[in-house]
């Protein structure tokens, strides 16, 4: 039974059907609450007592197990006797609540909001709508005076508040000025310290031919800001002030985002009724539309990943090589992971590009070529076969002979990818990076000016040189900026948590945060072999090189290691003190991937080697490992790192001669 949660008001739950459940007492609710906060992180029973009880009684925790036990009937009326609970479940100290990803309320307007970001202006306004309208009061509205509750309550409110401003500001790109004004008018009277509300207040009426009015309401927040904080408006009031006095242009909407949307809803009518509706030039066209859906993240990257392999296989089915090499090659979105999303997906299109090239006629069609051959580099990232290698290299050479920028900054994103094949590469990545750093800024191939910097990102934290990837991190993020690349934020993120854990300064809560921090922007972001498992990833190589060389490291049972779940589990089993089981499973430890954990998977196969005494395994790590010697173990992903790998060869070396 699905059982859905809402926390945007007073909290509440509701069974598949939509009817209420019983939730008891207050305390009972209290516990629900307290959970739904922590985000499926298990919360320990003393932490619960004090959040519970000011002065807890005598009998306060198995208080809280009554009341643990009376919810799981309610959540869970179906559960025979004595069966595991699935939703509120019982972890080491504590209780966690594992609620689907879209079950809590606030959960899904955190994902609606964020993905209104990258929407256009209709589909925009229609989440946002939706969205708002999930709300029933203030967050956790009867915990508005427990301690536990106050972060979470102002981060949704302050998320309420920029939703309402962003349901402004598509109706405004719309067209529709005079609905926007009464929302706003009323917004900014409960939230008279928003500036971003009375800006739009003042174009919203502007856009409504009420000059008067427009300049009345910025004069009113000028006021207010002077009169009770002492400050003066910000420069985006004060402009629009000067603007709506001097009827600026770009006031008008159809100059702004509504033109936009104007021109292109024209366009594409015109392109519908001019273009015959089986026309191969459709095909094409339609792949340019892909690359621009993927680079805008969430849903965008998904559909275009999705949309590009029916793409393909409707040009194969043309019997069309060149047309369908023009199809596969024009999807030239950068790309900075080196695990494919979609194995499936990968592997259609890898096929199709083998095909296609083996139909390509002789002589010619060389830059067809070089991007079927990218493709392939590209998509067979991350596996042991030669063939991405050999086509990387040749799709380089190919483009180098041609006069095409757009081409070459296309194979080196290949060359990237299939620079994996033994450890201590980072200095060939960085050279790489730089290239297409250079390359793309003389041409304006922005995206690919972007993929630079991020390679250069990983590349300097690998080389511990973390001044240079700031940089990098600062640039690319500028360029983000500037042309609207979502996508970017998440890696940079990401490289801020590794850096907190790389320096070794920061406390351990503080670094562990910030991973989850940077995991939550991942929710939704449309790149699965990004997200599953890297958090506990990330927590695990923290904790293992705060344990160097031989302490056993505390890791959770249940946890969804995703794709590493090979290299965690010998280490899962020595923290629970099953030594000889630890020793089956790392012997049954696959080689890495060939990608940019290759060196931390290897590391935490040689802490779990040195741990259970695997003289075979220490040795394979210990000359995997060895030409890294000079880089940070797993900092080359610029997401997480366990510390200088010199150190984990000194670790083997170290138990090697013990075990002599």
């Amino acid at each position: 039974m699905r059982v859905a949660f809402g926390v945007l008001g007073p909290v509440a739950a509701w069974d598949a059907a939509g009817d209420a459940i019983a939730l008891k007492g207050p305390r009972h609710r209290a516990v629900l609450a307290r959970l739904i906060v922590a985000r499926g992180r298990v919360v320990p029973v003393t932490r619960l007592v004090e959040d519970l009880w000011t002065d807890p009684p005598s009998d306060a925790v198995g208080a809280v197990r009554t009341f643990v036990a009376a919810l799981r009937r309610a959540l869970e009326p179906q559960r025979p006797p004595r069966a595991p609970a699935r939703l509120l479940v019982t972890e080491g100290p504590g209780y966690a609540l594992r609620a689907e990803r879209d079950a809590v309320d606030a959960w899904r307007f955190e994902r609606v909001t964020a993905a209104d970001a990258t929407s256009s202006p209709a589909e925009g306004l229609a989440r946002l709508e939706e969205a708002l309208g999930w709300w029933r009061g203030p967050a956790y509205a009867e915990f508005a005076d427990e301690p536990w509750a106050h972060a979470e309550r102002s981060r949704l409110a302050e998320l309420r508040l920029h939703a309402v401003e962003r349901r402004a500001e598509a109706r405004l790109a719309l067209g529709l000025a005079a609905e926007a004004v009464p929302d706003l008018d009323a917004h900014v009277a409960e939230h008279p310290w928003r500036e971003d509300a009375w800006r739009l207040l003042a174009l919203a009426l502007y856009r409504t031919g009420r000059q008067g009015d427009a300049l009345a309401v910025l004069r009113r927040a000028r006021a207010l800001l002077a009169e009770q904080l002492g400050l003066d408006p910000g420069p985006r009031l004060r402009r629009l002030e000067a603007d709506v006095l001097a009827h600026a242009r770009h006031l008008d909407p159809a100059s702004g985002p509504a033109g936009a949307a104007q021109v292109w809803a024209q366009a594409a009518a015109d392109y519908d009724r001019t273009v015959a509706s089986g026309a191969r030039a459709r095909l094409e066209s339609t792949v340019g539309l892909l690359r621009n859906l993927a680079v805008t993240g969430g849903g965008g990257l998904e559909a275009a990943r999705r949309h590009r392999v029916a793409a393909v296989a409707a040009a194969e089915e043309l019997g069309d090589a060149e047309l369908t090499a023009r199809v596969i090659g024009a999807y030239d979105v950068p790309a900075i992971w080196t695990r494919v999303d979609d194995p499936e997906q990968a592997a259609r299109v890898l096929a199709a590009a083998e095909r296609t090239l083996a139909a390509l006629p002789p002589g010619g069609h060389e830059a067809a070529r070089a991007r079927l051959l990218a493709t392939i580099a590209l998509e067979s990232r991350g596996d042991r076969s030669e063939r991405g290698p050999q086509a990387a290299r040749r799709a380089e050479r190919l483009a180098r002979g041609l006069d095409d920028p757009a081409l070459l900054a296309f194979t080196l994103n290949g060359v990237f990818m299939q620079s994996f094949h033994r450890a201590g590469l980072a200095p060939r990545r960085d050279e790489t990076g730089a290239e297409l750093i250079a390359l793309s800024a003389r041409h304006g191939l922005f995206a690919f000016e972007v993929l630079g910097h991020l390679i250069r990102l990983q590349a300097r934290s690998a080389l511990a040189d973390f001044s240079a990837a700031d940089r990098h991190a600062a640039a690319a993020e500028r360029l983000a900026e500037r042309n609207e690349l979502p996508l970017v934020g998440v890696f940079t993120q990401w490289y801020r948590a590794l850096r907190l854990a790389a320096t070794g300064q920061a406390p351990a809560a503080e670094v562990e945060a910030a991973y989850r921090a940077a995991a939550a922007r991942l929710d939704g972001v449309g790149m699965p072999g990004l997200e599953r498992g890297l958090l506990p990833l990330a927590l695990l190589c923290l904790r293992v090189r705060r344990a160097r060389p031989l302490q056993v490291v505390q890791v959770e049972e249940h946890t969804d290691w995703g794709p590493y779940d090979p290299w965690a589990r010998p280490l899962v089993l020595l923290a629970q003190d099953r030594r000889g089981e630890a020793a089956t499973a790392l012997r049954e430890v696959p080689d890495p991937p060939r990608d940019l954990l290759f060196e931390a998977l290897w590391c935490l196969a040689a802490h779990a080697a040195v741990a259970v005494g695997d003289q075979e395994t220490m040795r394979r790590a210990h000359a995997e490992l060895a030409p890294a010697a000079a880089e940070l173990a797993g900092a080359g992903s610029g997401l997480l790192t366990l510390g200088p790998v010199s150190e984990h060869l000194e670790d083997l070396a170290a138990a090697l001669r013990r075990l002599r």
